[in-house]
């Protein structure tokens, strides 16, 4: 064993390799607990900080350990480097929280309206003074994981509607489409650790 860990692959292949999936793993999760904290999810954050230092504790004593080594430096950027690629990939996957769409048009969004409302997306709408006259103005507080939908349907009502997003901290009540199962188990599985 210790002639396999002193060979040239186990120190210019396996180990480069093994230092960039540490620290791949400890800036996903890092990625990821930084979007814990920022939605209140206090366990989940925490148990999350605790795997991501370990695992960058181990990482980096490596590369402090081997600094003859440049390869093990150039592995733990890389890692971080595809770490934080894949935190942002995981969190367009994942979508947790809500989001405030805000619609600004001059067109007739009746018709955006009826279908919003009949797709269950709660909607107000307003009628406005713009900067050129009258315009409608709709709010709909729509969960992440549909905000990419809404905003299609928007383009395809009217295609130079203004809209804007905002994060929203919390919501008390309001209409949201019915989650599919897949939602609401892992929705569940999320929530425990708030």
């Amino acid at each position: 064993m210790a002639a396999w860990m002193d060979s040239s692959i186990f120190n210019y292949v396996v180990l480069p390799f093994i230092i960039f999936l540490m620290r791949l793993t400890d800036v996903t999760l890092m990625t990821l607990r930084i979007i814990f904290v920022s939605k209140g999810y206090k366990l989940w954050s925490s148990v999350m900080g605790f795997f991501e230092v370990s695992v960058w504790l181990v990482a980096i004593s490596q590369v402090m350990n081997n600094l003859d080594k440049p390869l093990y430096a150039i592995a733990y950027a890389v890692g971080f480097a595809c770490g934080n690629y894949l935190g942002a990939y995981l969190d367009e996957k994942i979508a947790l929280g809500v989001n405030l769409l805000q619609i600004i048009t001059n067109k007739d969004a009746e018709q955006l309206v009826k279908y919003l409302r009949d797709n269950d997306f709660g909607v107000t709408s307003i009628n406005a003074e713009g900067a050129r006259g009258p315009v409608k103005v709709i709010y709909s507080v729509v969960r992440r994981k549909d905000l990419n939908k809404i905003i299609q349907i928007v383009n395809e009502f009217n295609p130079n509607a203004f809209y804007s997003v905002a994060e929203v901290r919390s919501v008390n009540k309001g209409i949201f489409p019915v989650k599919t199962p897949k939602d609401k188990k892992l929705g569940r599985f999320i929530k425990n650790g708030k």
